[in-house]
């Protein structure tokens, strides 16, 4: 009857592993990948990619696509139009990461001027950021092309915050103060 070899989980498996720098690559760019480090993480999958053992050079891969996949989500997609944009920076307001919001719907404002829905979520992120006198630049412009943007922002459950501050609340309660 044969003795069983030491177990991976042994004490003895620990000079394998330091003598081993896939798994080594392998096990640091993991650490980095649970740490969401992805981009530190990739160059250590890669080299773990090239090592012997045919499992851990898949998986190494795999891995490394998915830092790939993550860092190019980061990336915002390519942005043309106006609408393109304007898509994007509702989704950065809704994220409140509002500062990009802010640079795309300016972006968006800028190719597309009369566009009322444009300056309308303008308005919205600049006021959640605490530029309530951009805000009301903004929600003016939208208001000038379309009027009924006015009752709008009354209405908007988005609004609710910025309709707190002056001058947004000046603005979009004028009408009601002055047919009064």
């Amino acid at each position: 009857m044969s003795k069983p070899g030491p177990s991976k989980n042994t004490p003895a498996s620990a000079p394998a592993k330091a003598a081993n720098p896939q798994l080594v690559a392998f096990e640091e760019a993991m650490q980095l990948f649970h740490r969401r480090e992805f981009a530190a993480a990739m160059p250590l999958f890669s080299q773990a990619s090239q090592g012997p053992s045919l499992d851990v050079a898949q998986t190494a891969q795999m891995h490394a696509r998915m830092c790939q996949q993550r860092l190019g989500a980061a990336q915002p997609p390519p942005l043309i139009s106006a609408e393109d944009h304007y898509a994007y920076g509702l989704a950065m307001t809704n994220q409140r990461k509002l500062a990009d919001a802010e640079k795309s719907l300016a972006k968006a404002a800028a190719l597309e001027p009369r566009a009322d829905h444009i300056h309308y979520a303008l308005a919205l992120a600049r006021g959640l950021q605490g530029d309530y006198r951009g805000a009301a630049e903004s929600l003016a412009r939208a208001i000038e092309i379309q009027p009924g943007n006015r009752a709008a922002a009354r209405t908007d459950a988005d609004f609710h915050e910025v309709l707190q501050h002056s001058p947004v609340r000046e603005l979009v309660y004028s009408e009601k103060i002055a047919g009064h």
